[in-house]
């Protein structure tokens, strides 16, 4: 009975703060005492991997080679971007796009009746450019051994983002400490890596709401890159909501732990599932150099993504939104394509967030 009130509160508690994340570059729902739902839909953004059998990166596709579907409605591709070359805007592609044309961006505001009927109306939103790399590194009490081995990959992953707009580092144990916000100072960020130290409880899931919160109004490209060198043992909210919310942002996840959590059957599979819902991966380390070689593929993960983006065609649906992304043509039916299935549609909450715990020079600000 103490654990069901136990797991009872702590959904409760969830389900309050959950609904606070800011759903930039996909939509929210605002619901007033009329008969109407005011729906603001904005720019969908998907980060798209392709690979061979064998995993390596495919290159050199072009819009037209993908097809998008929401909810199985056709979309049309707004924005299209490889790897670290510029964002190209395809409002006007025309007769080479998968799906319909896409509403005018310039567009405001609209209602959609509560029975379904009526399209939302896109509204403008800020244009998109480079990639912003969030790295939440363990500092928990599990980090006794190997701290400095781990400190030594992040800043050597710090060194090799080319291509990246902003870099922030955020630790974690019992609480989120925002050690470098986002950043173009790569210098900075490096002496925050060496600033850390080892020390609480782990509570993971809590510090990467906050952390997928923080992502959740960014434009373009944004991952964040777990390092976890335990399980979680002091967090009040399930994984599972973490991993959606990031969905609906459209925030990658990607996690990197050591064998000490890959011997928590628990935590091994809430670190695959999360990532991949998220259009991420999840990497397990025997040693130090296995979390340097990590690292590196997440590099060039983020190198070869392929961005595209669009504006929802009218949907009733004001829930979970599933998506679909394949390759147009015999030739491509060959390749993988790795990305998130979905996201949600919320109403906002002013609830704030604090009481997950939050610390840090910069966290007062936030």
């Amino acid at each position: 009975m103490r654990t069901r009130n136990r797991v009872t509160r702590q959904y409760v508690l969830f389900s309050a703060l959950f609904a606070v994340a800011f759903f930039g570059g996909v939509g929210t729902v605002a619901q007033d005492d009329s008969s109407s739902i005011h729906v603001n839909v904005v720019l969908v953004q998907l980060n798209v991997a392709v690979t061979d059998h064998k995993g390596n990166y495919i290159s050199g596709l072009r819009p037209e080679d993908f097809a998008i579907y929401e909810d199985k409605i056709p979309e049309k591709t707004a924005t299209f971007e490889e790897g670290n070359e510029p964002t190209r805007r395809l409002i006007n592609l025309g007769s080479s796009s998968s799906g319909p044309a896409a509403e005018d961006p310039a567009s405001a505001t609209a209602t959609m009746s509560k029975m379904g009927g009526g399209p939302p109306v896109v509204s403008a939103q800020p244009w998109m450019e480079g990639a912003n790399v969030f790295i939440l590194f363990d500092t928990s009490n599990y980090m006794y051994r190997g701290f400095v081995y781990a400190q030594d990959a992040i800043a050597d992953f710090v060194r090799s983002l080319v291509g990246v707009n902003r870099v922030a580092l955020y630790s974690y144990s019992r609480n989120l400490s925002r050690v470098s916000t986002l950043t173009t100072d790569r210098a900075k960020v490096l002496r925050s890596v060496r600033s850390t130290v080892a020390g609480d409880d782990a509570a993971l899931y809590n510090s990467l709401l906050l952390t997928v919160k923080d992502a959740a109004n960014l434009t373009g490209r944004k991952a964040i890159v777990v390092f976890s060198n335990g399980p979680d043992n002091a967090s009040l909210v399930p994984p599972e909501d973490v991993a959606e919310l990031a969905q609906s942002t459209g925030t990658i996840i990607y996690m990197i732990s050591t064998r000490k959590a890959e011997e928590e059957p628990v935590s091994t599979a809430v670190f695959e599932r999360m990532s991949k819902a998220t259009g991420g991966k999840a990497y397990f380390a025997k040693d130090w150099q296995d979390e340097k070689q990590a690292f590196m593929s997440i590099r060039d993960d983020l190198a070869h993504l392929y961005s595209l983006s669009y504006y929802p065609a009218p949907n009733p649906n004001g829930g979970w939104r599933s998506i679909t992304v394949k390759l147009v043509g015999k030739d491509l039916q060959k390749y993988h394509i790795r990305t998130r299935d979905g996201y949600r549609l919320l109403k906002q909450n002013p609830t704030t967030m604090t009481s997950l715990g939050e610390t840090g020079p910069e966290s007062a600000s936030k």
